[in-house]
């Protein structure tokens, strides 16, 4: 008994036990001294660590697990990106990144020269540790959504750049201290492997990940496969030479398409993160902090004041150069400045590094530890102020932009029977939908039997697709009902909910006379001027890598115009993919001017057709990994034509082994 509470604790469950409670209460209790979150854990590790009141000792479990943490935070801060605002900033991203790098290291290396009399080597060293940065205040960016802010983006991809060029920077400093020599053959020799990771990675890992996705659908399974891809990754870079933290950024860039923002997925990979690894990490840097040090002489209080100086203000004036050059707001600057401030993992692995090899005293030690606190505080501090008003902007500016503080969302119904499909169709709903649509979805079976096989099917489908909204945080409210037909349960159940869209799986052929899209379509359409959404995809909806969408000529004219383009807007987005339609010019211009209106950020293509017979030259651009859509027209419609009549039995002799959605837009008065 005296054992298990000696300090500091060894016992691993007094352990784990006591940090469970600092993850717990220390953003409370830091939260109402107006103190962020991430601040407060750092300072949690200070308190509770050998330098504090040593209750822990930075043992194994705080090495492994901060390791986790922080490969975990660059591997969620890269696969939240959006890729297309990922793609379209990437040039002054990397800009930011030589500038971020180029103006701390001259800096400090004219400070260390002239403030502490350093020579070459530990001038080098300083530079790395000033320029390097690491994105220890991105949990607050990712709490307030703000993961596509531009300065946002800039700094995550400037991330790279200078760490990499950091790393460089300390591999020449102990070559020059162990042979007295630069060779450049050695960094050149580090870029080529760097080139051939990431050719090997980015052609890879993909195609591994969309076969595995495709294979196994368990939700367990794909986190562990996704989370060992995350270390294998990580160990391949060290292999190389590189930092882990650069492969593990470089993973998450690569299989970001393959995680959409609102799958279950990506709902696991943040919610593990958040909740265990990430402040674990946190813990252990406070932990590594020993804030004595400054009592110990004026030296070192001098030493970590100059370096706190020379780390923050090259920092501002680096976000500062990019804000003026790339022309962005002073919110922006202040995001840029507060993500890239931060000092941890590569700074506290040059400070060992160059401590071991005799390069920087004692001092500059103990200065370059104090040095990352203060910067952890200001960074997180920075971000959260800046993420407030970024968030306040952006709000201001979407009420402005739609002129109403309330937008009526979408209520949709999903109609499921087969357990197979149901949650296929869910994750399809979801996605198709706004990111702010807070309305339940409602999901159906209908039977007008009580067939046992039929009901245990039916009622089993409706738990598996509640049971998918539920993981990607959707309310569904699963419905039963017994009515004359499938028809009239579903027509029921619309006027019930007030329902604007349906959501079903493609009709089966019972016989050779039957339609392609059924008896029961055909009925609907004519019952209902609802959209009608039907799809059919033999691959996870999370795999696909085109939209190819087909509207015929005057779809523009239909009053359910804006939203079939809407959801197109959504599920592209969600996606990360490619949308190429296929339409008249004068569609396709609606189309365009909906996009930006609503402010869309999707890659996109257009084609043009002027008559349906176009669509079947170009119908052998469609791959198996695309998913085709056909917008559709009831008879008596404004883009209705005769030709349409022939779009079924096209689609079943040509597209019957393809991913395929059916749109039939809202009629007037739907």
């Amino acid at each position: 008994m005296n054992n298990l509470f000696s300090l500091p604790f060894h016992q691993p469950v007094v352990i784990f036990s006591l940090v469970l409670l600092l993850i717990l209460a220390a953003p409370v209790v830091f939260r109402r001294l107006r103190i962020p979150d991430v601040v407060g854990l750092i300072l949690a590790g200070v308190a509770v660590g050998p330098y504090g009141f040593n209750l822990l000792e930075r043992d194994a479990s705080f090495q492994i697990f901060g390791q986790v943490g922080i490969l975990y935070l660059m591997f969620l801060a890269a696969v939240e990106i959006d890729m297309y605002h990922f793609k379209k900033n990437l040039r002054q991203g990397l800009m930011f990144g030589v500038i971020t790098f180029i103006v701390p290291a001259i800096l400090g290396m004219v400070a260390a020269h002239y403030a502490f009399g350093a020579g070459l080597t530990t001038c080098l060293l300083l530079a790395s540790m000033y320029s390097s940065h690491t994105l220890i205040s991105y949990p607050v960016v990712s709490r307030f959504g703000l993961q596509n802010g531009k300065g946002v983006i800039l700094a995550v991809s400037a991330t790279i750049v200078a760490v990499l060029l950091a790393l460089i920077t300390l591999a020449s400093v102990i070559k020059l201290k162990a042979t007295g020599a630069f060779d450049v053959s050695d960094i050149l020799m580090l870029l080529l492997y760097t080139f051939g990771y990431a050719i090997v990675v980015g052609l890879t890992f993909p195609r591994i990940t969309r076969f595995m996705f495709r294979k196994f659908s368990d939700a367990v399974a794909q986190y562990i496969f996704i989370l060992a891809l995350v270390f294998i990754g990580a160990v391949l870079a060290q292999l190389i030479g590189l930092e882990s933290i650069l492969g593990a950024f470089y993973v998450g860039l690569v299989l970001n398409r393959l995680i959409p923002g609102r799958s279950s997925l990506m709902h696991h990979i943040k919610f593990v993160g958040n909740a265990i690894f990430i402040p674990y990490f946190l813990i252990g840097v406070g932990m590594l902090i020993n804030v004595h040090v400054i009592f110990r002489g004026w030296n070192v209080a001098w030493v970590a004041f100059n370096m706190v100086i020379v780390a923050l203000v090259s920092k501002w004036i680096a976000a500062w150069l990019a804000q003026k050059s790339f022309g962005l707001t002073s919110t922006d600057r202040r995001m840029m400045f507060g993500l890239t401030s931060g000092k941890a993992a590569a700074t506290i692995a040059a400070t060992m590094i160059g401590y071991q090899y005799g390069i920087i005293n004692e001092d500059i030690m103990n200065g370059a530890v104090l040095m990352i606190l203060v910067c952890c505080l200001v960074a997180s501090i920075m971000t959260e102020r800046t993420a407030i008003q970024m968030r306040i902007e952006l709000t201001e500016a979407e009420m402005e932009a739609s002129g109403v503080e309330n937008i009526e969302f979408a209520r949709q119904i999903v109609a499921v029977s087969n357990p197979i499909t149901a949650e296929g169709l869910m994750r399809l709903a979801v996605f198709m939908r706004s990111p702010k649509n807070t309305e339940p979805i409602t999901t159906l079976f209908v039977r007008n039997s009580d067939d046992p096989k039929r009901l245990q099917a039916g009622r089993l489908a409706l738990r598996n697709a509640a049971e998918a909204a539920q993981a990607m945080g959707v309310v569904a409210n699963e419905e039963e009902r017994f009515d004359l037909n499938i028809v009239s349960g579903l027509t029921n159940m619309i006027r019930q909910t007030h329902a604007t869209d349906i959501v079903i799986g493609f009709h089966r052929k019972a016989n050779i006379v039957d339609s392609f899209f059924g008896q029961m379509i055909d009925t609907l359409l004519k019952e209902t001027l609802k959209m009608i959404v039907m799809s059919r995809c033999f691959i996870p909806i999370s795999t696909v890598r085109r939209i190819v969408v087909v509207a015929g000529a005057k779809s523009q004219y239909e009053t359910g115009f804006h939203d079939w383009v809407a959801r197109i807007g959504n599920l592209s987005q969600t996606l990360a993919c490619k949308v190429i339609f296929i339409a008249t010019s004068e569609t396709s211009n609606y189309i365009e001017d909906i996009i930006t209106n609503d402010g869309y950020s999707i890659r996109r293509i257009y084609q043009e057709m002027t008559e349906w017979d176009d669509f079947i030259l170009l119908s052998g651009e469609v791959g198996p990994e695309d998913l085709l859509v056909i917008i559709g027209a009831r008879k008596g419609s404004v883009s209705y034509s005769s030709t349409q009549e022939e779009i079924p039995e096209f689609l079943s002799k040509n597209f019957a082994n393809h991913n395929l959605m059916v749109i039939y837009p809202e009629q007037f008065n739907g």
